[in-house]
Order: structure tokens, then C-alpha cells, then sequence
């Protein structure tokens, strides 16, 4: 029996009765809804044909996730589907929602490829991370977005030392650092300044949030270099982030350490159009004037 794991930004009545909706017309084609336990009771009995606690283990056994809301609650989604090696589906409720694959208007048609089995899946780069304080693993978490390291003193300036491949690169006062994917880099990498990455390209990107330095550029670097952030050790305490879903505290001298991520996230693809085409519609960006590759 064919089975889809429904996640759900329920703090609208409105997404809700959409999720009601999808379920249902997935049981009419066969295939079982089973939704969070810590969602099922907003959701209501129409939607909770199989509930299960939200872990590591929520989505086993699925075909997919399907995640209806904005790009928090695909973040979360994904979470559940990459332990379970399961592709995940998102279908934009929100505001940009650039990780969705559809918008709410499309939903209708999104149900549909699923039904169909007609759709592909794409691998996205993750990110790997420890954090250690005097040699001593602390914290051991990964991200699809970026990491970031930010100052948890808002008064105070976050000194760190950048370092790439075991050798260091830059040393500045800031208030933050980023260490993104391509797939991140239009997220909160793009807000600090970093370049917009193609999802296809292959590579890790380092974005200071407003250095104090001469020398603070994004960096691009390879997707098999080894990054680190080292908190000044006579310096102040720091905040670290996933994808600003998992947050950790982290003493003066702590040491971040990132790689590629063993695991990618699996994403569910409904078109082949061109990522080009995607910047565009989120960004309103201008393209008023263009005649295309047969003009002149």
C-alpha cells in the first residue's frame, strides 16, 4: 500500500482545511495519509489515518513527504525525510517559500503527480557539523541551508577565525558567520550578502555577517573542503544555528567544525523548468527588455 507522510503549518484554519482536502483525495486514489502525532488533533480524524510520533522514524516506510505550508515547515519536513532516505514534496502556504516545488495555486495538479507517480527526484548537498570545546564533542547536527554562528551578547562583537582546510584564512570581529549550501545561498546567506548559487553547483560557501575587516568576502570553496569557525577563546560566548531550527549555546573557544553532509536530502521535482526561471518568480527580479537567444 502506497503511503505519504502529510506535515502541516496548522496555525492557519485555512491550511488545515487544504490538508483535509489532500487527504482525502489521496485516499480516493489508494494511497494512505499518515500524519504527526503532535499534529493530528488540529487536523482532525478526515486526515489521521495512521499517526506517528515526529522522529527520526516518522516518515519510514513512506513514498514521500508531502509538506504543506512555507519554507520553516518544508525545513521540518526534512527533517523527517532525510533519516528515512524519502524524498519531500513542498507545496508553498507561505510567503516566498523558495524550497517549495509548488505554490498553492498548483496544489490541485501537485496531488495529482503524486497520484500519477509522475515526478523525479533530485539530491541536494547538506551540511555536517560537531562542535567542540576543549577537544570534547558538544553538539553534532546537520543542516540543508547553512550553520551559522552568531553572537549571543547582542551589545558585545563575536570575534572569530575562519579557517578552510586546515589552514586559516581570516580572523575579524562580526556579528555573525555563515556556512551555507547552494541551496541555502538564496536563504539567510543571501540576506548577509553572499552570492546566489545554482542548486546544481556543487560547493560550500562561507558569508561573514557584517565583519569588522578589511577582508570579510563570501568564499566559494570546494564541496570536499573542510571549513572551521574558532571562537576567540578571551572572547564572548555564541549562539549556534541549523538552519535555525536547532539552536545551541557555545562558550568562548568553542571550535565549529563543517563538511559536506553523508546524507543529502532527497527533493521531489514536478517540472524540468530551470532554476533560472524559479529566481525570477521569487524575487520579482526585472527582465523587461529581453529578446531572447533568437533576437538580433
Amino acid at each position: 500500500m502506497r503511503e505519504v507522510l502529510l506535515v502541516v503549518h496548522t496555525g492557519h484554519q485555512s491550511n488545515i482545511d487544504l490538508a483535509r482536502q489532500v487527504a482525502g483525495r489521496l485516499a480516493v486514489g489508494g494511497v494512505t495519509t499518515r500524519v504527526l502525532d503532535d499534529e493530528a488533533r488540529d487536523l482532525g480524524p478526515s486526515c489521521c489515518t495512521k499517526v506517528v510520533p515526529a522522529d527520526d522514524h516518522a516518515a519510514e516506510g513512506t513514498e514521500l513527504v508531502l509538506v504543506l505550508g512555507g519554507d520553516g515547515t518544508l525545513l521540518r519536513g526534512a527533517e523527517l525525510a532525510r533519516p528515512a532516505r524519502v524524498p519531500v514534496l513542498g507545496v508553498n502556504l507561505g510567503r516566498v517559500g523558495f524550497l517549495a516545488e509548488a505554490d498553492s495555486d498548483a496544489l490541485h495538479e501537485a496531488v495529482g503527480h503524486v497520484l500519477e507517480r509522475d515526478y523525479f527526484v533530485e539530491e541536494r548537498m547538506t551540511l555536517d557539523l560537531v562542535a567542540k570545546v576543549n577537544g570534547d564533542v558538544v553538539v553534532k547536527t546537520w543542516a540543508l541551508n547553512e550553520i551559522s554562528v552568531e553572537k549571543l551578547i547582542r551589545e558585545r562583537i563575536l570575534e572569530v577565525v575562519v579557517e578552510v582546510d586546515g589552514r586559516p584564512v581570516s580572523a575579524f570581529g562580526c556579528d555573525g558567520v555563515l556556512c551555507a549550501t547552494p541551496t541555502g545561498s538564496t536563504a539567510y546567506a543571501f540576506s548577509a550578502g553572499g552570492p546566489v548559487v545554482w542548486p546544481d553547483v556543487q560547493a560550500i560557501l562561507v558569508v561573514p555577517s557584517n565583519a569588522h575587516a578589511l577582508f570579510a568576502r563570501p568564499l566559494v570553496v570546494s564541496p570536499k573542503s573542510h571549513v572551521a569557525f574558532e571562537i576567540e577563546a578571551t572572547g564572548h560566548p555564541a549562539a549556534l544555528s541549523a538552519d535555525g531550527r536547532r539552536t545551541f549555546e557555545l562558550p568562548a573557544g568553542a571550535r565549529i567544525e563543517i563538511v559536506e553532509g553523508e546524507v543529502p536530502l532527497k527533493v521531489v521535482r514536478l517540472r524540468q523548468a530551470p532554476f533560472t526561471d524559479r529566481l525570477v518568480e521569487k524575487f520579482d527580479l526585472p527582465v523587461k527588455g529581453w529578446r531572447g537567444p533568437s533576437a538580433g
